[in-house]
């Protein structure tokens, strides 16, 4: 195992935590992509792209450890503002999943994330959002009756037994849900995810 590797990986992790801590807490997480956040996606991002093209492909498991690889793929998951980034991560996790050096659920988690943000039906059901009523629903997804066998097949609990209502999602929903709706377009075109 490549203990630098992992603990790097391990640290640029936690500062996310860190700075999504301090957003939440301040209540400015809430209020669209922040900057500060952003940037720290960023920065990370960039980083295990640099780590990938070095050693030639995902960081699996043999290399990083469990925790290593999953702090990998939280980096690739939350790097938001880079479409083609997220979407080559993904090819690359699902053939570590082959290998057995991902977990399937990483895969559809990421799977999910790159379908929203693209505003397509989501396969797992992991992706929630908002509606107009200011209550947090699972996002549209491809097929409502095989969900919980997809995500059976990845590792994952039915859908069901998941509660997007807590305490977080319930103080900070958005206060103006046009206008929220509207900047999220407006980002998303701009960083390449819609036309």
């Amino acid at each position: 195992m490549n203990k630098p590797l992992r603990e790097k990986l391990l640290l640029m992790r936690a500062e996310d935590a860190r700075v999504r801590e301090e957003l939440a807490a301040s209540g400015e997480l809430f209020d669209g992509y922040h900057p500060a956040m952003e940037q720290v996606h960023l920065k990370n991002a960039a980083e295990l792209e640099r780590m990938i093209e070095e050693h030639g492909g995902w960081l699996g498991k043999s290399l990083i450890g469990g925790d290593g690889a999953e702090a990998a793929w939280l980096i690739a998951q939350h790097a938001i503002s880079l479409p083609e980034f997220s979407r080559r991560s993904l090819k690359l996790i699902e053939k570590s999943v082959a290998e057995r050096e991902a977990e399937p659920y990483q895969a559809a988690y990421l799977h999910d994330r790159i379908s929203f943000l693209e505003n397509r039906p989501q396969c797992y059901g992991t992706q929630s959002d908002w509606n107009a009523d200011g209550v947090m629903e699972v996002w549209t997804l491809e097929d409502n009756e095989k969900v919980n066998d997809y995500r059976r097949a990845v590792g994952l609990e039915p859908l069901e037994s998941l509660s997007w209502e807590n305490v977080e999602t319930q103080e900070n929903k958005p206060k103006d849900y046009i206008n929220r709706q509207s900047e999220f377009e407006a980002w998303a075109k701009r960083v390449g995810w819609r036309k």
